[in-house]
C-alpha cells in the first residue's frame, strides 16, 4: 500500500473519528429527550421539563458540533477518494443525499422549536417538536449504515459498461440483510452512551450536593434506559450483527478472534495476543467450543482461520482483534455496572452509594471508546477492501493527490480540531457546571 492511501486512510480516519464522537450522544439523547417530554405532558410535573431543557441544550451543543466536523468528510470524497466516488458515487449519493436532504433538515429545523419555542408554542407541539429532532436522528443513523452497510455487503446494484456500479433497486439498498442488525447494533450503543452520559451527569450533582432532584432523576433514567439497551446490545442486536459477518465477511471474524487454524469446535478467545509471524494467538485464555457455537449455534461447527486465505487478503489482524475485545470487554462492563446499579436502585440505595455514584461518574468516557472500536472493527476488518469484493482500498482514492499534500491538511485538521474539542469540553462543563438552577420557575410557568 503506498504511502498516499495510507495518509489519505489516516486522514479519514481522524476525521470521522473524531466527527462520531458528537453524534454518538445525539442519537441517543434524542429518545431520551422524548421520554422526559412524554413524562412532563402527562405528569405535567416541572421536574420533567427541567430536565428535558438541560439535555437539549447538551443536545445542540453535540449536534452544532456534530455539523460543523462533518462537512470536511463529504470534501474527502472528491479530494482523496475521486476513484471511489466515481466508481460507487451512483449508490451511495443516494443515501448520502437522502440523509442530508430529509433527515438534517428535519431534525436542525425542529431542533429551533425545540429550544426557542418552549413557552411560545402548544405544550403538545414541543412535544412533537422532540419526537421529530429524535426520528431526524435515527433516520441521519439509518441512511449512513445504510451507505456503510452497502460497503459491507453489496447489493442492488449493476456494473455499468464503463465500470462503475449504478443503483438498480432503492429498496434493495434500504433492505440489504446487513443493514437492519448492523443499524440495530449502532443506535442501542448510541442509547447506552446517552444513558451513562446521563447517569454520570446525575451522579455528579447527587455526590457535589448540587440539584439533587435533578440528578436523582437523571441517575435514574440512564440507570434504567442504560440495563436495558445494555443487554440487547449483547443479544439480539450484537448476536445478530456478528452472524451477519460470519456468513458474509468470515475472514474478519477470524482476525476478530485471532483465529488462524481453522478449527471444528473453534474456541473464543477471551485475551491472547495474535503474533502474524508465527501466526497464532500468543497465551490465550479461551472457552473451549464457544465460537463455533456462538457463529454457528452448534459447538462442533468449522470456523475458517486465517490460514485459510492468502495473507494479503487479510485485515490488519492485530488492530481488528484488539478492537473488537475492547469493545466487547466493555460492553460487558456496561451491562454489568448497570445491573448492579438496579439492584441498588431495588434495595433503595441506588441515589446514597457514593462509591457506585463515583463509579457512574468515571463510567462516562468508556462508551465512546467501546464505539469508536466498534467502527475500527467493522472498517479495518474489511481491508483490503473499500467496497467488499469489489473495489479495493489501494484503487480508490485519488490518483493526483500526494502523500504530503494529505499531511499537510491532516495536521491542520488536527489542529484545528484539537482547538474545537477544547471549546466544545468547556461548553458542556460550562453547562453542567450552570446546572438546571433557575429552570424550574419557568418550566411551572
Amino acid at each position: 500500500m503506498t504511502d498516499t492511501i495510507v495518509a489519505d486512510r489516516l486522514q479519514f480516519a481522524f476525521t470521522i473519528m473524531f466527527h462520531y464522537l458528537f453524534p454518538i450522544l445525539t442519537m441517543g439523547l434524542a429518545p431520551l429527550i422524548v421520554a422526559l417530554k412524554t413524562l412532563h405532558l402527562v405528569r405535567g410535573e416541572a421536574r420533567y421539563a427541567v430536565a428535558a431543557r438541560f439535555w437539549t441544550r447538551i443536545f445542540a451543543l453535540n449536534f452544532g458540533v456534530g455539523v460543523i466536523t462533518g462537512i470536511p468528510m463529504e470534501f474527502q470524497f472528491g479530494t482523496n477518494w475521486a476513484q471511489f466516488s466515481t466508481f460507487a458515487g451512483g449508490v451511495v449519493g443516494q443515501t448520502l443525499g437522502l440523509e442530508g436532504i430529509f433527515s438534517f433538515f428535519l431534525e436542525s429545523t425542529f431542533l429551533g422549536i425545540l429550544l426557542f419555542g418552549e413557552g411560545r408554542v402548544s405544550p403538545r407541539f414541543d412535544w412533537l417538536s422532540a419526537v421529530l429532532v429524535a426520528t431526524g436522528a435515527w433516520l441521519s443513523g439509518l441512511f449512513i449504515t445504510a451507505t456503510n452497510a452497502w460497503m459491507q455487503h453489496p447489493v442492488g446494484y449493476r456494473i455499468a459498461p464503463d465500470g462503475t456500479v449504478q443503483l438498480t433497486s432503492l429498496s434493495a439498498l434500504l433492505g440489504n440483510p446487513f443493514l437492519w442488525w448492523q443499524y440495530a447494533h449502532i443506535m442501542n450503543g448510541a442509547v447506552v452512551t446517552a444513558a451513562i452520559v446521563m447517569a454520570s451527569v446525575g451522579a455528579y450533582y447527587l455526590l457535589a450536593g448540587r440539584h439533587t432532584e435533578f440528578g436523582r432523576l437523571s441517575v435514574g433514567l440512564g440507570v434504567a434506559v442504560g440495563v436495558v439497551f445494555a443487554m440487547t446490545q449483547i443479544v439480539p442486536t450484537g448476536d445478530m450483527d456478528g452472524h451477519n459477518v460470519t456468513v458474509d465477511q468470515p475472514l474478519k471474524l477470524a482476525a476478530m478472534e485471532g483465529l488462524f487454524e481453522t478449527r471444528y469446535g473453534a474456541p473464543l478467545a477471551i485475551i491472547g495476543m495474535p503474533s502474524t509471524t508465527d501466526r497464532r494467538l500468543l497465551d490465550p485464555v479461551t472457552v473451549p467450543d464457544a465460537l463455533s457455537f456462538l457463529a454457528y449455534g452448534n459447538t462442533r461447527a468449522e470456523v475458517k482461520g486465517l490460514n485459510d486465505y492468502p495473507q494479503a487478503e487479510w485485515p490488519q489482524v492485530q488492530l481488528t482483534y484488539y478492537a473488537y475485545h475492547i469493545m466487547v470487554g466493555l460492553g460487558t462492563i456496561f451491562a454489568g455496572v448497570l445491573l448492579l446499579g438496579v439492584l441498588l436502585w431495588w434495595r433503595r440505595m441506588l441515589f446514597t452509594t457514593r462509591w457506585f455514584l463515583w463509579l457512574l461518574l468515571l463510567l462516562l468516557p468508556f462508551p465512546y471508546i467501546a464505539n469508536e472500536a466498534g467502527w475500527v472493527v467493522a472498517e479495518v476488518g474489511r481491508q483490503p477492501w473499500l467496497v467488499y469484493g469489489l473495489l479495493r482500498t489501494a484503487a480508490g482514492s485519488s490518483p493526483t493527490v500526494v502523500a504530503g499534500m494529505t499531511i499537510f491538511t491532516l495536521l491542520g485538521f488536527a489542529g484545528i480540531y484539537a482547538l474545537l474539542g477544547v471549546l466544545t469540553l468547556f461548553l458542556g462543563i460550562l453547562i453542567v457546571l450552570r446546572g438546571p438552577e433557575g429552570d424550574a420557575a419557568s418550566a411551572a410557568h
